[in-house]
């Protein structure tokens, strides 16, 4: 019994007796305040607890022999189908053929910009074709003095050189540095209805989408005017017709979706709960761009970034994010409008160009709850101490500003 005096010295939960308490109006208000607000806390609390957060992580990225996907859907409201090209070449300059995952889908529209016709089309479509030999019916066609033919008389079918379609003669005259426009005159294309068909999509706009799978190194997307052709080593474009009309044509355009690796908005239909922001990896989608000059050269400067999504479900998803920087600039070269101390260099072709350059870093992003539970608690009791710690210094000051001016009046 000698110990328990000793002991009560310690109490820091002393107490007074029920006679001695007094209850007012005032402390019943701010009990009830308190309650309510400690109420509110402890459900944003749980809410907070609950709620499921994406926790990157910055590594080397170490994967080898990884393909690359190139997902794009971009409109072009004043190039027609027929004269856009789209051409996908590597870091060391080489054209990539045979890369089509999903293959490429051009949709003609009309000049308010509605779905006319969808068309199957290739990327890096090139306008060579082969002038050696004759058809199966023996015919060898003219190629207008774009490539010799002066010994055909003398050479046997498959050896004579022939221009048997319209491609053909387009692909000779690129070679001769001749210029082609609309193909008319020449009967191949008379024959297979080029002419008509180009002249009378004159007006018209594109829309190219689809999927390509390349390696996984830097490299290029462009559209340019024109099909394409490589000669000497150089890569090349038949702008005749884009030319010809000074008045029409140009590439504004509107990027509908461009993205890399596996598109994450297609894969979070697959999870209903999935709330996570992952607009930060299409930068370029909605971006529209526009300028008055036609021999405009758009460019995007993209660094792409390897990314990993690992959900607590034991999902994991291997994709592409990227960074994109803008610039354009008249092919002819000059002042620029907007800022007439800038001076753009000459050289280049009009067109719409991507270049990418792959980050040797790799981001993993890890679906974690935001708090765990310990922290959950620990949160609880700071937000219950803290109501009642301010509740109780609102109580005394009231009480003792009352009991104040009480003791003032009855003096």
């Amino acid at each position: 019994m000698g110990k328990g005096p000793t002991l009560f010295n310690f109490d820091a939960f002393a107490r007074t007796i029920d006679e001695r308490k007094i209850k007012t109006s005032t402390g019943g208000i701010i009990t009830i305040i308190c309650a309510i607000t400690t109420f509110i806390l402890l459900f944003n609390e749980y809410q907070d607890y609950n709620r499921i957060v994406l926790r990157p992580e910055l590594v080397v990225d170490r994967d080898r022999n990884k393909h690359l996907d190139i997902n794009l859907d971009i409109t072009f409201p004043e190039m027609p189908c027929d004269l856009v090209s789209l051409d996908v070449m590597d870091g060391t300059g080489d054209i990539e053929f045979d890369l089509l995952k999903n293959g490429f889908t051009k949709i003609r529209l009309d000049e308010m910009g509605n779905e006319i016709e969808v068309l199957q089309f290739d990327a890096n479509e090139n306008i060579e074709d082969t002038h050696i030999g004759a058809n199966e019916d023996g015919y060898c066609g003219p190629c207008y003095g774009s490539l010799n033919q002066n010994d055909n008389e003398n050479r046997p079918d498959h050896e004579k050189v022939c221009c048997n379609s319209c491609n053909s003669v387009r692909d000779a005259y690129a070679r001769a540095g001749w210029k082609f426009y609309d193909g008319k005159d020449i009967r191949q294309c008379e024959q297979e209805g080029y002419v008509e068909r180009v002249n009378s999509r004159l007006n018209e706009g594109c829309r190219i989408k689809g999927s390509a799978e390349i390696n996984r190194i830097g490299g290029n997307i462009h559209f340019a005017p024109g099909a394409s052709l490589t000669i000497g080593g150089r890569h090349i474009h038949d702008m005749s017709l884009f030319d010809r009309h000074p008045d029409k044509f140009s590439f504004k355009h509107r990027i509908n979706h461009f993205s890399f690796g596996e598109d994450i908005h297609e894969l979070e239909n697959i999870f209903k709960n999935d709330k996570h922001d992952h607009r930060t990896s299409h930068p370029l989608d909605g971006n529209s761009v526009s300028a008055n000059n036609k021999y405009e050269l758009y460019t995007y400067y993209l660094k792409v970034v390897n990314t990993r999504f690992e959900y607590l479900n034991g999902l994991k998803i291997d994709t592409n994010e990227f960074s994109a920087t803008q610039h354009h600039r008249p092919a002819q070269g000059g002042r620029d409008e907007v800022n007439p101390n800038t001076v753009h260099a000459r050289g280049g072709i009009p067109g719409l160009f991507f270049y990418f350059d792959i980050s040797p870093l790799k981001i993993i992003n890890r679906e974690d709850y935001n708090k765990s539970f310990s922290a959950f608690i620990l949160s609880l009791c700071s937000a219950i101490a803290g109501i009642l710690t301010v509740g109780s210094i609102l109580d005394k000051t009231i009480w003792s500003a009352r009991s104040f001016i009480k003791e003032k009046k009855s003096t």
